[in-house]
């Protein structure tokens, strides 16, 4: 009975929260620290207790504790906006004025509908005398105190991670106001963070015919255009920004940004000087001119772009990752140096720590110093993993399902009613897998065109899952059994329509979405004459590759060793599920180290399969000009060889988590011993 009593008379965490809450709101501040702290003592990294307790050491003259635990919680939840705002408040008692500014305009970086923050900017500014700067942030601050309260929670919930709570209070005050622009806005940014880009591309279109002088509309329309491969549209936005205020560099950029998007690569490096005579120093700027530059293979002006940016800012963690990607490049010790040192400054952003930790991660290695060059990969890796809610638990769900609702029974049934057109050249598998080469061999040829990792599956994909991602996350691909002829064709034909946009005048064009592989099932029964290809490489090899490689997004499982290795062998599993499903055949497996071993055999397999004559400049891909926006896209633009192969080696000592995740996928494919 005692110990029943106990228990049950001990406060949760929920409550312990709300006690602290209740404390700093009556002013009571010894008690929410306590309250804080007890939470603290069951989970250290409890984001609201840090931040709570952070206030209360802050009320109670405790800088140095109110410090620790902001920055223990901006580790934690490195894009909460509250915790820089809880440091500009922490900074500015302590009269450091120009670190609580920083602190301000990070905080409404991470989330625009802090008023405190913007207020806080304003005083700050107009003490410093930078008047007009004040009054851009006072302008902000009455934007946001004029919407409407539903949408001021909107705004906080998209930027604190409650993304299903904002769309479902953004969907309600619709209801009622169905032609409001900012809440129009707002359910698009919510459709784009949850991967339904159709529907916010279609939302602000609509906004855009209401309110077609509103500029942020446009900016925010280009971006989920841009991230729909529309590209054509995209610059078309960016036009209408331009022609409008020609010499705004905002719209320059943009301009040159979607310009290089669309493949018009001189107008983009135009537009970019244009940039730079009126901001010569701007990093962004120099930086994004350094990728249209490595993009069209002009890696030496890449190069003098990058570090001119890092000249200009030299904190700039994107500059300095940029020149480790590459893979070419060798960085001197003064860069390593600098790089260093610049990882102990407590003032640098969140991701231009993940950026140069990665950075020296490769110079590191280039040096054959694996113990440093570990600790900067598993650092940067650590660090992204904060960003993300990817599992192992929920990818294996994913899989399983496609397993169980695709069957053999289900491709028999519905196979033969897509679209017949042979056109397209799927190559999936696992990024780092070798399949830019693939890709850059098929390019080669004269009757292929050579594409983009194109979104298209992925998004039709998205359509048929449905809003219910909660409530019936197997709708799809349950529903590929329900679909009609009609719906098959239409599907297939939709993906066709939408990918013109990408290809030139060739018959057959390559996409080269690695992800692509998840949903085999839906690709053959909407395009039943394409071609599949398994870009496959050794799995240590892979996996280790990709955890060193920085993705930007859409490659989650990377960042961890563990969970990339439990990765590796749900695809190889979920692959052969594909293969005993789909007809004899269907997909052609490319292996990496086959093509390596045997170049001239493997091209003449891989044109074999598409049915394509065999054309000597397919072997000789490297002499193909054409841009390649991957990370291999140096790599593909020298002769083969092999020294990427076994890089894992002086790293073997740390890869445990890999071994264990990979078990007897290593003996079957001559990795290390587990």
């Amino acid at each position: 009975m005692g110990i029943t009593m106990e228990a049950s008379s001990s406060p949760s965490r929920a409550d312990q929260l709300k006690q602290a809450q209740a404390a700093l709101q009556a002013g009571r501040f010894a008690e929410a620290a306590a309250c804080a702290n007890q939470v603290l003592s069951q989970d250290r990294e409890d984001q609201d207790g840090l931040y709570m307790a952070a206030v209360a050491a802050r009320y109670l003259d405790q800088s140095d504790t109110a410090q620790a635990h902001l920055e223990a919680l901006k580790q934690v939840a490195p894009d909460y906006g509250r915790a820089f705002q809880e440091e500009g408040h922490l900074l500015r008692r302590l009269s450091d004025q120009d670190g609580a500014l920083r602190a301000f305009q990070n905080a409404t970086r991470c989330n625009p509908a802090l008023t405190a923050s913007w207020q806080a900017q304003a005083d700050l500014l107009f003490a410093a005398g930078r008047t007009s700067e004040a009054a851009q942030a006072l302008a902000q601050l009455e934007r946001i105190k004029a919407l409407p309260r539903e949408l001021l929670a909107v705004t906080n919930h998209l930027h604190e991670g409650r993304i299903l709570r904002a769309e479902e209070i953004a969907r309600a005050f619709l209801r009622k106001a169905p032609h409001h622009i900012e809440g129009m806005r707002l359910l698009a940014d919510i459709g784009s963070r949850l991967g339904v880009h159709e529907d916010a591309d279609f939302l602000l279109e609509t906004a855009i015919e209401l309110e077609p002088e509103n500029v942020q509309l446009r900016i925010d329309h280009i971006q989920v255009l841009r991230k729909r491969q529309k590209f054509s549209a995209a610059l078309e936005q960016a036009k209408t920004l331009l022609e409008r205020d020609p010499a705004n560099p905002i719209f320059l950029s943009l301009f040159a940004i979607e310009s290089m998007q669309a493949g018009q690569y001189e107008t983009a490096l135009e537009a970019f000087e244009k940039v730079l005579s009126a901001l010569p120093n701007d990093a962004a700027t120099l930086t994004s001119q350094g990728h249209a530059l490595k993009t069209f293979g002009r890696s030496d002006d890449a190069i003098a772009s990058y570090r001119s940016a890092l000249e200009a800012a030299p904190n700039y963690g994107d500059a300095w990752y940029a020149l480790a990607n590459l893979k070419t490049f060798r960085f001197s010790d003064d860069d390593i140096a600098l790089m260093q040192a610049l990882q102990k400054t407590p003032n640098l952003s969140f991701m231009s720590r993940i950026h140069i930790a990665f950075a020296l991660g490769k110079a590191s290695e280039d040096r054959d110093d694996f113990p440093l060059a570990f600790e900067n990969y598993e650092l940067g890796n650590q660090l992204k993993r904060r960003q993300t809610r990817y599992t192992t638990e929920q990818m294996l769900a994913e899989f399983d399902s496609q397993k169980k609702y695709v069957t053999a029974d289900i491709i028999a049934d519905q196979s033969g009613k897509g679209a017949d057109v042979p056109d397209p050249i799927f190559i999936v598998g696992l990024p780092r897998a070798g399949s830019t080469l693939i890709e850059q061999i098929l390019a080669s040829h004269s009757q292929v065109d050579g594409t983009l990792e194109l979104p298209n599956i992925l998004s039709l994909a998205h359509r048929l899952r449905g809003r219910n991602l909660v409530s019936d996350r197997d709708r799809y691909p349950r529903i590929l059994a329900e679909l009609s002829a009609e719906d098959l064709t239409a599907l297939g034909e939709d993906y066709i329509d939408n990918t013109r946009v990408h290809r030139q005048s060739a018959p057959f064009f390559t996409d080269k979405m690695p992800n692509n592989f998840r949903h085999i099932g839906l690709i053959h029964l909407i395009l039943p004459n394409a071609k599949i290809i398994d870009a496959r490489r050794a799995p240590f090899d892979c996996c280790w590759s990709g955890f060193k490689q920085l993705f930007a997004e859409g490659q989650e499982f990377t960042y961890g060793l563990a969970e990339i290795g439990h990765y590796y062998r749900a695809y190889v599993d979920l692959m052969d599920h594909w293969e005993a499903v789909l007809p004899t055949g269907r997909i052609l497996r490319v292996q990496h180290e086959d093509v390596l071993g045997d170049l001239e055999g493997q091209v003449r397999r891989i044109l074999e399969y598409c049915e394509l004559p065999f054309e000597e400049a397919c072997v000789n891909f490297h002499e193909t000009r054409r841009a390649v926006r991957t990370a291999s896209s140096e790599q593909v633009r020298q002769p083969l060889n092999r020294s990427g192969q076994n890089q894992w080696q002086g790293f073997e000592p740390y890869l445990t988590p890999l071994k264990e995740a990979l078990g007897d996928l290593l003996q079957e494919n001559g990795g290390p011993d587990v």
